[in-house]
């Protein structure tokens, strides 16, 4: 019996009839638009949060459309199947909607309140990835498949699936299909290489959406790169404090949405991390994080929100959002550098042992005899040369481990956050491990980077917790500083109070609980993304009994290791309520309580004395227009208008002394006061010969004077007398006088004071002498002679003298 022969589905040919019109059959290709049914595809709506009855049966009724025809699909025969795929655009549209409006994780919507509602989402959810699932794959079985390559350019040509697709698919059904959705996702890139083209062209996009919310937040100014700094006289814009409600909530939709699809995708397929990382997205995230994060933990936990849930909602997905990019850089890091290295060298190891166990073998059974020598060296020389090439490329990837790791030293809050999750101290143990001759000064220097990081940020790095409950894991301080630790927002305080800090409390069972409001949200959100279906009140007393250790209580769920009493209690437990804590303002006090803008106790302020910013001053005009200041100055000068000339007292007063007399008097005596005033009254009454002081100045008699004494008062007699009659000289000249007179009369006296006192002037040298060819004086001779002999004395200091000393030693060329 012969074998037959399958075609490929892209090769096939089938006959079909023309048409209720036509007799006769035709021809067709088995991938052909006529062989298509006819079939309209309705684009899927989501369930609404709380909807009215009315709203939860058009959900069903629309949904119950989708999902029969979506059955109708996966029912077809492998061509049939690929003819409505390829040609049926209603169909697309239908799975594209799908893709883009499914409900996440933390939407409220997947979590519908009717159970009718619940059982439809799973319905359409698996009927979608089956879908998705089929087209994917090119060989069903041995009869119905593609040729490889033109299952290639049918997806990619047709847009069966791209990039945003294969995201939104990771981030949908990444959760329990993981390894289906691997294999589908791998298998695309496989058969299509161009799919890495297109992802290489989709990571700066996703990097430019991190520049967004960084624009967003008003921490980088609009269109600037990533490592340029801000102009200061940029445009301010709102910050994640000052921006909107409305445009906060969608600022944390749209950041936790984004981590959380880059880390189910870079999860599912790994591969694709180097080509994100060839992009730098690594160093570039950390950055982000560094900036991104405390900002929008600040405005979520200090802003007042009238929804509290909806504050809680935010703080929620911030926390998951900061917990997905922590781990995105642990992906990178695992996948670009750690697991080459541990790969590389257990291969490394194998390679080794297989070539010297040959080896071995050889010498073992036959000996290195008879021409086999060169067996043996070619073992040992190939054993050794794998060994140093792979060394190489393993120092390689040690060498980036180590490179990234040096970076994150720079941003002190994610290297903290990041060594809570994966403990730095461990990587750097197994790369000793795998590579022994790594430098321990450096491991050592950044070991001591993750130390300071920690010191940097306040916190204390968490000690792994013994197995007992006994001994409750150490959290404090593992979360956050002291001052940093977040409330829940449902016990933020009301409007215009600042958030307490989270004091530790005893729980039921005597232990100290020290973790904060945020930290054990996080937990509980670790715990649920795992086992969603548990309440809340279950997992708190889980995590009571287990000392706070969610991977023990993730384990002993799973393994079902309960204590007996965690058995017995119901798992959707929910969680209990939360008291409300009193009013902050009934124990308020301050200083400023009861004025007159304490809106804490008033319901009237006055606003008209409120203004924003500086306030407006008055015009110049109206300023100098007003002339009120007069009118108050007027009653004070008033009293300076009467002036009395004459102070008339009466006969009988008294005002003692002669002063009184005076006044007294009729007539007023002037001069009693000018000679009162001009004698020194009272200023010698401690002398008691004051008539001695009245005579003039004391002077030495004429007879007793020496003859030098005598005469410089002659002389200086003269000297007054001259003066004297030269003022009268110039009184009687004209108003000014000739200058050439007045300094021949100034060289005079100076001449007749120096010939007193025996001063002899200089003689006055003539060296210029008659000119040239006429013959010189004796005296002019004579006066050259001793200028040049006594140049000393002037600036030139023996200029020619110390020249001539030089000259003769030599020094100077003659």
């Amino acid at each position: 019996m012969e074998s037959v022969v399958a075609v490929p589905l892209d090769e096939r040919r089938v006959t079909e009839p023309r048409g209720p019109d036509d007799d006769g059959e035709r021809s067709l290709p088995a991938l052909h638009p006529h062989r298509m049914e006819k079939r309209s595809f309705v684009a899927y709506r989501p369930p609404r949060a709380n909807g009215s009855p009315a709203l939860v049966e058009e959900f069903l009724e629309h949904a119950q459309f989708i999902a029969e025809d979506l059955d109708w699909l996966l029912a077809l025969p492998h061509d049939k199947f690929w003819c409505q795929v390829v040609f049926d655009e209603s169909l697309q549209r239908c799975l594209d909607s799908y893709l883009r409006h499914a409900p996440r994780g933390l939407d409220p919507a997947a979590l519908p309140a009717s159970p009718a509602v619940a059982d439809m989402q799973k319905r359409l959810h698996r009927a979608v990835f089956m879908s998705f699932l089929r087209m994917a794959t090119h060989k069903e079985s041995k009869e119905n498949f593609f040729t490889p390559t033109v299952f290639g350019e049918i997806i990619y040509n047709n847009f069966l699936f791209d990039i945003p697709k294969i995201l939104d698919l990771c981030v949908l059904f990444g959760k329990g299909n993981s390894q289906l959705l691997h294999k589908m996702i791998e298998n695309i890139f496989i058969q299509q290489p161009s799919y890495y083209s297109d992802l290489d062209e989709a990571v700066p996009t996703i990097m430019q959406v991190l520049n967004t919310i960084l624009e967003r937040c008003g921490l980088q100014q609009e269109g600037a790169a990533a490592n340029e700094p801000l102009k200061l006289e940029a445009r301010a814009t709102a910050t994640a404090m000052t921006m909107s409600q409305e445009d906060l909530v969608d600022l944390v939709l749209y950041l936790c949405d984004t981590c959380s699809t880059i880390y189910s995708f870079l999860d599912i397929f790994p591969a694709a991390c180097a080509t994100f990382q060839s992009h730098g997205f690594l160093s570039r995230l950390v950055s982000f994080y560094e900036m991104v994060v405390p900002d929008m933990e600040k405005a979520v936990r200090k802003r007042n929100f009238d929804d509290k849930s909806l504050q809680e909602d935010l703080w929620r997905r911030v926390s998951h959002s900061r917990r997905k990019m922590v781990e995105i850089v642990h992906l990178l890091l695992q996948h670009t550098c750690l697991q080459p290295i541990l790969e590389g060298s257990e291969s490394v190891c194998h390679a080794a042992a297989f070539y010297i166990g040959s080896l071995v073998l050889v010498l073992g059974t036959i000996g290195c005899k008879n021409g086999l020598q060169h067996v043996c060296r070619s073992s040992l020389m190939k054993a050794s040369v794998l060994m140093v090439y792979s060394s190489e490329n393993i120092q390689t990837f040690v060498e980036d481990f180590l490179q990234i790791l040096t970076i994150f030293l720079q941003e002190k809050r994610f290297l903290a956050d990041y060594d809570e999750q994966f403990p730095v101290a461990d990587d750097i143990s197994l790369l000793q491990q795998a590579f022994p001759l790594l430098d321990e000064t450096r491991t050592s220097y950044l070991l001591q980077g993750v130390e300071s990081a920690w010191e940097t940020v306040g916190r204390t790095p968490p000690r792994l917790a013994p197995l007992n409950k006994a001994a409750p894991r150490d959290w404090t301080g593992g979360g956050q500083t002291q001052a940093e630790r977040e409330p829940n927002p449902v016990e933020e305080l009301q409007k215009g109070a600042v958030a307490p800090v989270d004091t530790p409390q005893r729980e039921d069972n005597g232990l100290l609980c020290t973790l904060s409001t945020g930290e054990m949200e996080s937990l509980l959100s670790h715990i649920k993304d795992l086992l969603p279906d548990l309440g809340e009140g279950f997992l708190l007393a889980c995590l009571q009994e287990y000392g706070y250790n969610s991977e023990v209580v993730i384990n002993n769920i799973l393994e079902d290791r309960l204590t007996s009493a965690l058995a017995e209690m119901d798992r959707s437990l929910p969680r209990p309520p939360k008291e409300e804590l009193p009013p902050v303002l009934s124990s308020r006090s301050n200083v400023f309580d009861d004025d007159e803008f304490d809106v804490f106790h008033r319901d009237n302020v006055d606003t008209s004395r409120v203004w924003r910013g500086k306030k407006q001053a008055e015009s110049v005009r109206a300023t100098l227009d007003d002339k009120r200041h007069i009118e108050e100055q007027r009653g004070r000068y008033q009293a300076y208008d009467t002036v009395v000339d004459e102070v008339l007292v009466a006969a009988g007063a008294k005002i003692g002394g002669e002063a009184g007399a005076a006044y007294a008097a009729d007539d007023y005596d002037d001069e009693y006061d000018d000679t009162y005033d001009v004698n020194q009254v009272g200023a010698n009454d401690l002398d008691e010969d004051s008539d001695l002081l009245n005579r003039r100045p004391f002077t030495i008699p004429q007879v007793l004077r020496s003859g030098r004494q005598a005469q410089d008062k002659e002389e200086s007699e003269e000297d007054e007398e001259e003066e004297e009659n030269k003022d009268d000289g110039v009184k009687k000249d004209h108003f000014v006088q000739d200058p050439a007179v007045l300094r021949e009369r100034a060289e005079a006296r100076r001449a007749a004071m120096q010939s007193r006192r025996g001063y002899r002037p200089e003689p006055v040298s003539n060296v210029m002498g008659r000119p040239k060819g006429q013959g010189q004086t004796q005296d002019t001779v004579v006066e050259r002679r001793r200028k040049e002999a006594n140049k000393s004395r002037n600036a030139n200091h023996s200029r020619r003298v110390m020249a001539d000393r030089k000259r003769n030693k030599g020094m100077i060329p003659s």
